[in-house]
């Protein structure tokens, strides 16, 4: 059966992301486990929708366009909006590196010093949102892109803010599946495996 909505994909794994490093611009290739992810995710993509996309948008790292490609997905546009949270001077650090210095922090409820605030991915995820709604009316929305940002995304779709997107957690190659009951928003599919 053919659902409509917005797929939000995860890009494929990296080494980072295995490694839990903090991923923002820095730019990392995915694995050769990654990379076969992607290609799942694209048959599972297939497996779900019925024609092809009104619009496929993508973050401009290599590790969204790399999995985006290997989907199958033709990419309309590559946009920084869809780029993952920036961390700042956390870049590739892990969260247990990060609390040596700063106890209990999370990117959910600390600051990320020389990156984005809470309130600006805020902002981003509302303009991407408002973009794929509008979308919609063409048909399906797929947007490409990170574990963090793609979570906030989740978020704001349910009409929460960026500290929401802690409740999700979203697999590298996973899928989600935005869309809406009878007016109301809501998430019909959470983070399918491409397994």
């Amino acid at each position: 059966m053919s659902e409509s909505g917005v797929y939000l994909l995860r890009h494929g794994q990296t080494e980072w992301s295995e490694s839990g490093k903090h991923t923002g611009r820095t730019d990392v290739p995915l694995t050769d486990a990654g990379e076969a992810r992607a290609r799942r995710a694209g048959a599972l993509l297939s497996s779900l929708r019925g024609s092809g996309p009104a619009l496929v948008l993508s973050s401009p790292r290599i590790r969204a366009t790399r999995t985006a490609e290997l989907a199958g997905l033709a990419v309309d546009e590559t946009t920084e909006d869809l780029a993952e949270w920036d961390y700042g001077d956390y870049e590739g650090l892990t969260t247990p590196e990060i609390r040596q210095t700063v106890p209990g922090w999370t990117v959910w409820t600390h600051p990320c010093p020389n990156g984005e605030t809470a309130a600006h991915v805020d902002l981003r995820a509302r303009t991407m949102v408002g973009r794929a709604r509008a979308a919609l009316a063409d048909g399906d929305v797929i947007l490409v892109g990170h574990g963090h940002f793609s979570r906030v995304l989740v978020a704001t779709w349910i009409g929460q803010s960026a500290r929401f997107g802690v409740h999700f957690g979203l697999a590298a190659g996973g899928l989600t599946l935005l869309g809406e009951e009878r007016g109301t928003a809501q998430i019909q599919r959470l983070n399918l495996p491409a397994d």
